[in-house]
């Protein structure tokens, strides 16, 4: 369960009707820029302010005066954004999130209600509704010896035509603490990854994820 409807609620984003357009939701990541510039100037001003060019931050967005945000960037309602959180542009960030403190995020979509809360990288990814990233967890988007990336499907394997694509991670997600999600991770709905964990290729909604080969069915 890989496709756009199956892994996210897009009713808890403003790029709902974005993301519904694609098969797969990794096809919107050459995208993400132009849509928030153009979905930004739509913003109603009475609710958002324009911070900086193509920024536009709502007035009960918390944010700290070390944060770093580049354009185009929308952040949404009662979002917090930590100390020296590093947002580098491209970047939708819904209502009820944590952006936390040494955090990075680039060309990325992060639904509503969710946590990345300490020194975690999220690049050319998206993140579902209530989905919450441990410590130290990262997003890998490229590959090392900088091919284009494939989704690894069992024994289905999908060309995506993306040099960067970091993961797709589904509502309510729980990725624990210092895991790597390789370049074209994609995780399902509720889901936990156990921490120190090294995530390649789909995992399925409502598992246990404890290693490549010990992955059990939530009960």
């Amino acid at each position: 369960m890989i496709k756009t409807g199956e892994l996210f609620s897009l009713e808890e984003t403003v790029a709902g009707d974005f993301l519904a357009r694609c098969e797969y939701p990794w096809q919107a990541l050459k995208d993400v820029k132009s849509f928030i510039t153009e979905t930004g100037h739509k913003l109603d001003k009475s609710e958002f302010t324009e911070a900086s060019p193509e920024v536009w931050i709502h007035k009960d967005a918390k944010i700290s005066p070390t944060a770093y945000i580049g354009a185009p960037c929308i952040i949404g309602r009662n979002t917090e954004v930590r100390h020296c959180a590093f947002i580098r542009g491209s970047a939708l960030i819904g209502e009820n999130c944590v952006i936390g403190n040494s955090t990075e995020v680039k060309n990325s979509i992060i639904f509503n209600c969710v946590q990345i809360p300490h020194y975690n990288y999220v690049g050319d990814s998206i993140l579902g509704y209530k989905s919450h990233l441990g410590a130290g967890v990262v997003t890998s988007n490229v590959k090392s010896d900088k091919s284009l990336i494939k989704v690894k499907n069992g024994k289905e394997i999908i060309e995506t035509g993306l040099r960067k694509f970091g993961a797709m991670i589904g509502d309510g997600v729980e990725v624990g603490c210092n895991s790597v999600l390789n370049p074209g991770t994609v995780i399902g709905k509720n889901t936990n990854i156990y921490p120190l964990s090294r995530v390649r290729g789909v995992i399925k909604e409502n598992s246990i994820y404890k290693a490549e080969n010990n992955i059990t069915e939530k009960r």
